[in-house]
C-alpha cells in the first residue's frame, strides 16, 4: 500500500484497555485555562513512569463550558478506576485549585464506574465548604484566596484504548519531524483522542523488558539508526530517522479515526515508510491494522 508515495506496511500497533476520564477545566480566560490544562497534564507521557497518560483533548469555547466561561478539555487514562481517581484528586489539587479564576467540571456521562474528585477536595475548605446540586449532579465550592474553586463531586469513567501507535520512518531528522508535526496537527482535529508525549511527538521508543532485569521498558534498538548494523535493524536503507506516535482514546473507534488521519498527513515526500508496535499480540487485544485503517479513507 501507498499513501502519497510512502509505503504503508502491512502490520499493526497492539493498544491496550484503560480507564479515561474528561476533565474540563474552566477560567476567567482562555489564557488561565490552558494553563491549568497543561499544569495538570504535566509528567503524564506513559503509565511506564507515571501516575496516569494524559493531555489537551481541545479547546472548549464558553458556550460549551457548564459556567460559559473559556474552558479546556482534558482526557486521563490509567490502569484502572483506583489508580485514575488517585492521579485526578492529586493533579487537580496540585494543579487546577491552584491556578487563579479555575473551575472543575466532569466531560462524561455518569455512571456506577464513576469517580469522586470533588467529594475527596472539598477537605481542603477545612469545614468551610458547601455544595449545591443542579440537574441531580453536586459541585463542591471550596473558598480560595480570590473567591471559591467549583469541582464537581464525581466524574464519569471509560474503558478507553491505550497504547495506539504509528512510527515514521523518514531519510532525515528534518523531514520526519515535520512529518509527526503534520500529523500531530491532523489528530488534534479527531475528538475523544489524545497525544499523551512531549508535543505530541516519542522520540525514545521502547519495547517490552529489558537486559538490565529492573526496567520495566527499554530503547527498541531495531529502530535506532546509530545502531544499524550492529545488530538487528528494521530501518529501510535510507532511514535516518524515525519517531513515533502514540494515541489514547475513549474509544477504539477514536484512535482508529486518528491514526487513519495521522498516518495520512505523515506520508509525503521524504517519508519511506509508516509502521507500527506491537509485540506479536501479547501486549494488548486491541490490534490496529494499517492496511484496513487506511482503506477507509
Amino acid at each position: 500500500m501507498i499513501v502519497g508515495g510512502t509505503e504503508i506496511e502491512d502490520t499493526f500497533a497492539e493498544a491496550f484497555p484503560m480507564t479515561g476520564a474528561r476533565l474540563v477545566l474552566t477560567a476567567i480566560n482562555d489564557h488561565w485555562a490552558m494553563i491549568a490544562a497543561r499544569e495538570a497534564t504535566g509528567y503524564a507521557a506513559s503509565v511506564i513512569g507515571c501516575d496516569a497518560e494524559a493531555a489537551v483533548e481541545r479547546v472548549l469555547s464558553p458556550d460549551e463550558t457548564p459556567d460559559g466561561r473559556p474552558g479546556v478539555s482534558v482526557l486521563m487514562f490509567a490502569f484502572s478506576r483506583d489508580a485514575l481517581q488517585k492521579a485526578v484528586i492529586n493533579r487537580v489539587g496540585q494543579c487546577v485549585l491552584t491556578c487563579p479564576t479555575t473551575a472543575c467540571y466532569n466531560g462524561l456521562p455518569v455512571t456506577e464506574k464513576s469517580i469522586r474528585i470533588g467529594g475527596n477536595l472539598r477537605f481542603f475548605g477545612d469545614g468551610w465548604q458547601s455544595s449545591k446540586v443542579f440537574d441531580g449532579r453536586r459541585y463542591w465550592r471550596i473558598p480560595v484566596m480570590d473567591g471559591e474553586f467549583t469541582c464537581e463531586d464525581v466524574f464519569g469513567t471509560v474503558k478507553g484504548v491505550a497504547g495506539g501507535n504509528f512510527l515514521i520512518l523518514a531519510h532525515t531528522q528534518e523531514i520526519a519531524l515535520r512529518a509527526a508535526e503534520n500529523a500531530t496537527q491532523a489528530i488534534a482535529n479527531v475528538p475523544g483522542v489524545i497525544l499523551p508525549f512531549p508535543g505530541g511527538v516519542v522520540r525514545s521508543g521502547s519495547k517490552v523488558g529489558s537486559k538490565y532485569k529492573t526496567l520495566k521498558a527499554s530503547t527498541n534498538q531495531a529502530y535506532c539508526p546509530t545502531l544499524r548494523g550492529i545488530g538487528k535493524s528494521e530501518l529501510p536503507d535510507g532511514v535516518n530517522a524515525v519517531y513515533e506516535l502514540v494515541i489514547d482514546g475513549l474509544d477504539l473507534y477514536a484512535v482508529e479515526d486518528a491514526t487513519r488521519a495521522g498516518v495520512q498527513a505523515a506520508c509525503g515526500p521524504g517519508v519511506v515508510r509508516i509502521s507500527a508496535g506491537n509485540y506479536g499480540g501479547k501486549l494488548g487485544p486491541h490490534h490496529i491494522r494499517l492496511h484496513e485503517v487506511m482503506r477507509k479513507i
